[in-house]
């Protein structure tokens, strides 16, 4: 069985690098640019294909990411080389949560049943920094099968105020009530 190689250690080395060269916000952007370009079905089936040398994959990769920089660069160079080029979002995610705790920032999910307006977001993050006394950076997503409220994802923590949950929860609470004659 193959062995499972994990983003953690490349978005590490990464990380130090670009905290050397002062360049971690613009690295962060050229690592998003380089994972949206990964993700093209038929640029990674290129880079993934045996047949094709690495001296080609090479050729590709630069004529593709002209605009980042050659550490960047040489990072998916490396993984192209190892056959772990399917690592990269990987790569990213520990790379921003990285420059997150550097920045003192906390990424949270908030999933609700509708469309929220910017003043609704607005104080959902004032409530949620006053929790977690940091500074916190949003994405939203719409969920209709919530019904309504909010779902909040912390980290590993989860506030769950969706109608959804309170509804399963009057329901488990019914069928557990014992009825006395």
């Amino acid at each position: 069985m193959a062995k499972q190689v994990s983003g953690d250690r490349y978005a590490r080395a990464l990380f130090e690098l670009a905290t050397d060269k002062d360049s971690i916000d613009d690295w962060q952007d050229q690592l998003a640019l380089a994972v949206q370009v990964l993700n093209d079905d038929e640029f990674r089936a290129l880079l993934n294909h045996a047949e094709v040398s690495l001296v080609r994959k090479r050729e590709a990769v630069e004529a593709v990411l002209t605009e980042v920089d050659p550490m960047v660069q040489n990072l998916i160079l490396l993984l192209v080389a190892r056959g772990s080029v399917g690592i990269v979002g990987d790569v990213y995610d520990n790379y921003t949560r990285l420059v997150d705790i550097v920045k003192g920032r906390q990424r949270v999910e908030l999933t609700a049943a509708v469309e929220l307006d910017g003043t609704q977001i607005d104080k959902i993050k004032t409530f949620v920094e006053g929790l977690v006394k940091k500074d916190i950076v949003i994405s939203t997503n719409v969920d209709e099968s919530i019904l309504g409220g909010i779902v909040i994802q912390i980290g590993d923590q989860l506030l769950d105020g969706s109608t959804k949950t309170q509804l399963e929860g009057l329901r488990k609470q019914i069928r557990s009530e014992v009825v006395v004659s």
